[in-house]
């Protein structure tokens, strides 16, 4: 065998033992993976926080621009009624 191959024997099971230890380790591999399944649970969230904040941001120009929609709102979240109206609450049973 010449010094070459057994340069390249070593290194072969030197990279085998140091691929096992890291898929042994709690901060090896299966670290790594487990941070990956973070970024992805974290990129997910952060399209779903965009997707709401453009809907906000739709809602915020419709509520500059459009009288009935500014009517909606306050009529929905502040309660208001007109003078003259019978407001009617049903509320589901238990």
């Amino acid at each position: 065998m010449t010094a070459r191959r057994k340069f390249l024997a070593v290194a072969a099971v030197l990279a085998g033992v140091l691929s096992l230890a890291s898929v042994a380790d709690a901060r090896g591999f299966r670290r790594y993976l487990s941070l990956r399944q973070d970024v992805e649970s974290l990129q997910e969230r952060n399209r779903a926080l965009s997707d709401q904040n453009e809907a906000l941001r739709r809602e915020i120009s419709a509520l500059r621009k459009d009288p009935a929609a500014l009517e909606r709102a306050v009529r929905e979240e502040l309660g208001f009624v007109k003078p003259g109206e019978i407001v009617f609450h049903l509320e589901e049973e238990p």
